[in-house]
Order: C-alpha cells, then structure tokens, then sequence
C-alpha cells in the first residue's frame, strides 16, 4: 500500500478579476475551491491511475472537513490527525497580474504530534510512504529524520519531496527516494547560486553516497535526472504552453512512483511520469491524461554508467 503524507494541507482558491483594486469591492468572474498539499496532490494524481493510496496528516476546522470529504468523494482513504484551529485557504488571484497568497496553518501541538507518529509506526512494513510538502507552526525540522527513522526499523520504503533542511539528516536511515528539484538540491548543501547540470550530478552522486538509494533531480522544462546504484538516467521533458507549474513536481513523483508498485522497468516508469507532470504543467490543474500517449512519445531516456563510475 502507498501512504501520503500532507503535514501541512491547504484548500486553494483560484478567483479571477478584470483587475485587483484597492479600497473597493473586486467582484470576480471565475473562481474554483481545490484540496490542495503535495501528498494530497500525490494521492489524487494515483488514483486518476486506477492505484489506491491513503492519505495522513494533519486536518483541522471545516477547511479540513472539506479536504477530507473530497478526498472520500474521489474514492481516497484518509487517516489524518484532527487538530484545533483551521486548515489554511491558499488564495491565487488571477488579474492583470498574478497574485499568490498563502497562509500559515494550524499550530501543532506536541502531543498531536505524537498521535501523527503512532500512525506512522501502524505503517504495514513493505509500505510505501511519501513525505511531501512544508511543515506547519509547531512542528520542527527534527520530525522528518524521526520519520526516517522509524521507516528503517519498520520496513518501510520512505519517499521525500521536501524543502525541509533536515532531510540531510534522514541519509543515516537509508530513505529509498529523494525528489529534490534544482533549487533544492542545491540548498541541501548550502549552494547559493544555479547549479550546473555537472554540479547536479556531482550532488545527486554525493546523496547517493551518504546513504540514499534513489534521487530523482526534477527539472522542470529540463526534465529530470535519475540516481540509482552505479546508473544515471537522463530524462528530457516535452516542450509546450507552461500554464501552472505548481502541481507538476507532485503528479510526475506520484506517477513514477505508482509505476514501480506497478513493477514498471524505471525507464518506462520515468518516461509516463515526466509525461505526466509536462501534462500538469499545461493545464490549470492535475493532468486530465488525454495527452499523455502524445507526450510519453516526446520524452527521450538516455542511460549514462560512465557519469557515477
């Protein structure tokens, strides 16, 4: 089975204006409501594929209630951990220019905390479980290496799609994926400026040296790099109109990912998930998949050895 994990979960609000005025009533034409955080986005992404997955985190107030139902509406289980205060509303407003605002979330407290690792623990080992997304107020960095930590003595194949710092620290424990973008690999070891693709790899070998055994570099338009063993595998990414970026990072790893549960090969896995978050990318929300057969036959695998010898 495959666990998600939001810790910081959002409802989106898409709103469109002929244009955003101030001290005056801006009256919309268009506007969307959508459950919204990087595992929610997995778990949703995974089910459009016909894959079952269950969704933890933590929910708090009728903005949770309102993920959680539509979550159910989808056919996706739920686990999450109920908590006081609100579950933020993320506002994007479409006019003349873009404007994003997100909110901070509910407070965490320690011992909700604790009830979110029990459940980590109840985990069946084999389980697959992907850690996406930023951490709300009251949780320190230190959750994820404990995560880590008990997905090593369970068993379990820990997935990370986060900015958090402290996922260095998860390396002692062997985490099975790391899905860092560009910017993120770089932070990871306290680079300050645009790697180059030598410098990516050189990094994503150094990952996979201190104790990761898959990294998956995505790069957007770029496409991705993939770490494994002694094997570096290219990716290239279709090319088209780029609408919103914002979800094409979660549907591409909730893809691969799902395909190798499906026993996949990974080149063929890497191929449909980079198809997939290209498609995400040219939509207003997830992939649809009317276009994946086109864009799959866009994408090009190149396998490098000599690169990590």
């Amino acid at each position: 089975m495959i666990y998600t994990c939001t810790m910081n979960p959002a409802i989106d609000m898409y709103v469109a204006v002929n244009e955003l005025k101030p001290n005056t009533v801006n009256r919309t034409h268009d506007e969307d409501y959508q459950p919204n955080g990087k595992g929610v986005n997995v778990s949703i992404m995974l089910k459009k594929l016909g894959i079952d997955s269950i969704a933890l985190g933590f929910i708090a107030g009728f903005t949770g209630e309102f993920i959680q139902d539509s979550l159910s509406e989808l056919g996706i289980e739920t686990d999450f951990v109920s908590v006081d205060g609100i579950t933020r509303v993320n506002v994007f407003i479409n006019s003349t220019s873009e404007y994003k605002i997100v909110n901070q979330g509910p407070f965490i407290k320690p011992i909700e905390q604790e009830t979110f690792l029990e459940k980590i623990k109840a985990i069946p080992s084999g389980s697959t479980l992907i850690v996406s997304g930023s951490l709300p107020k009251g949780v320190s960095d230190s959750i994820i290496t404990d995560i880590a930590k008990v997905c090593e003595e369970r068993g379990i194949k820990l997935v990370l799609d986060t900015s958090v710092g402290s996922v260095i620290d998860t390396l002692e424990y062997k985490p099975y994926l790391l899905k860092p973008n560009e910017e993120e690999l770089a932070n990871l070891f306290h680079k300050h400026h645009s790697l180059s693709e030598k410098e990516l790899i050189h990094y994503g070998k150094e990952l996979l040296k201190r104790g990761a055994q898959h990294v998956l570099v995505s790069r957007g338009k770029d496409g991705a790099l993939y770490f494994f063993e002694e094997n570096l595998i290219k990716v290239t990414a279709p090319q088209g109109q780029v609408v919103n970026t914002a979800c094409a990072g979660d549907s591409m790893l909730g893809t691969f990912i799902g395909k190798l549960v499906q026993n996949e090969p990974i080149e063929d896995a890497l191929a449909y998930a980079t198809a997939i978050g290209a498609s995400t990318a040219f939509s207003k929300g997830l992939s649809d998949l009317k276009d994946i057969t086109r864009l799959v036959e866009e994408v090009s695998i190149t396998q490098i050895k000599e690169e990590l010898g």
